[in-house]
């Protein structure tokens, strides 16, 4: 009785570990699946063993999706218990955003450049479109009204804008870039759609977004090769309009003044800043450790938004701004390393997509830690991948899909290339 009872429990034994290998085989068959066809990109031609595109933007991006995700957790919990009475509100949109993201990622990876650059004309007629219907349907928050509300859901119209602004931007330089080199009508023509832009983004009011814009532009006109005068002018006509929309906008010119000196007035319009520099004054060199901001307990506003990075400060101090920084430099110059080797191979919308959106987070990111520790006024412009935003996020994590997408069409490009020669070296030997 004894033998046959150790017998059933042997024999069930053995029947849950088949079991569990079974299931174990076929979850490590569907991974490997997911993950060759992530890395072939639906490219038939491609070995396993050559990689197709630069996992080190993936591992970046994961990275600064981790940090972010930590930080509005830390920074949120005491604003989301008052106005939510649930801490985790804003984690769990935030969670809820990354996995959006990622999957409106997993889509765009199979969209070609040359859909792009097709299309160019289109996605900026939309983000048109969406900066003049949000004029009319978008929700107002602290006296801007730049969300546009579909359900759960809020989009901020100027995000997608910039993207698609870009994606013209550098098309058009690949149909217009001799003229714009030598005739000051083919250099005016895109600034005459960043005035439309503009004069959209200022009714919301959007200065922040209008600036970023304004130096990306710039910065690819320059890179494209324009002449020296036309950037002289560009930058004169453009300091004087950025200047002029301060000083005639009361509560423009006050962020400009308490920026100068923010404990003039440090329970007024220099409230926010003097707070964040005690943020970032109490941070020093390693930080309180995390969970143990002052600040964000209803002393700092937007601490899980715009000042995200203070909060970072305070509780990581020096050494961890110095690592978000890094990453975002190290992203910027793969970006602009990126840009060049596409104009290299003379992939020229590739070469400038990438140089855009290389100056766009860069900027955007400096503008953001500078507001934060004083050094720039405040803009009210996200941390890219890091602070609390869904549109931000999404947008950010379509930019940097585009940049993997860049990488992998000019590493396919090579690889059928050198297929193609040893093919007819090959032909060749033999015909010898």
């Amino acid at each position: 009785m004894a033998t046959s009872t150790t017998s059933a429990h042997t024999s069930a034994h053995t029947s849950t570990d088949t079991e569990s290998q079974m299931q174990l085989s076929f979850v490590q068959g569907i991974l490997a699946k997911i993950a060759n066809k992530f890395n072939q990109f639906n490219s038939p031609n491609v070995n396993d063993n050559q990689a197709v595109f630069d996992r080190s933007f993936v591992v970046i991006v994961i990275v600064m999706y981790m940090i972010g995700l930590i930080m509005v957790a830390s920074s949120s919990m005491p604003v989301a218990e008052r106005l939510f009475n649930n801490p985790f509100h804003f984690v769990i949109r935030h969670a809820i955003y990354i996995a959006l993201s990622i999957g409106i990622a997993g889509v765009a990876l199979q969209i070609p450049m040359a859909w792009w650059q097709k299309n160019s004309s289109y996605l900026l007629i939309f983000g048109i479109f969406l900066l003049v219907i949000v004029l009319f349907i978008g929700r107002s928050v602290n006296g801007s009204t730049r969300w546009i509300v579909l359900g759960p859901i809020t989009v901020q119209a100027a995000e997608p804008a910039k993207l698609f602004f870009f994606c013209y931007l550098a098309a058009y330089l690949v149909r217009r870039r001799d003229q714009v080199m030598e005739d000051w009508r083919g250099f005016a023509k895109p600034l005459v759609v960043f005035g439309i832009l503009a004069g959209l983004l200022l009714r919301q009011p959007d200065l922040g977004t209008i600036i970023v814009m304004f130096v990306t532009t710039f910065g690819l006109l320059f890179l494209a090769g324009a002449k020296l005068w036309q950037f002289i002018s560009l930058a004169s006509v453009g300091v004087f309009l950025l200047s002029m929309l301060a000083f005639f906008e009361p509560y423009r010119w006050r962020r400009i003044t308490s920026f100068l000196d923010p404990w003039q007035d440090p329970f007024g319009s220099g409230y926010q800043l003097t707070q964040s520099l005690m943020a970032y004054g109490r941070g020093e060199i390693f930080g309180q450790g995390l969970g143990n901001s002052i600040q964000k307990l209803d002393y700092l506003p937007e601490a899980h938004t715009d000042f995200v990075m203070a909060v970072l400060a305070e509780e990581f101090g020096f050494i961890g701004i110095a690592s978000i920084l890094l990453l975002s430099m190290v992203l910027v110059f793969k970006a602009l390393m990126l840009g060049k080797k596409a104009l290299a191979k003379e992939k020229f919308f590739e070469g400038f997509f990438a140089y855009a959106i290389g100056i766009w987070i860069c900027f955007q990111a400096a503008v953001n830690v500078g507001a934060s520790a004083g050094i720039v006024p405040t803009k009210g412009l996200t941390m890219p991948l890091i602070s609390y935003g869904g549109s931000s996020m999404i947008i950010m994590t379509l930019a940097m899909v585009i940049l993997i997408r860049i990488d992998h069409e000019l590493r396919l490009q090579s690889i059928q290339a050198t297929s193609s020669k040893r093919k007819e070296k090959k032909v060749g030997g033999e015909n010898g």
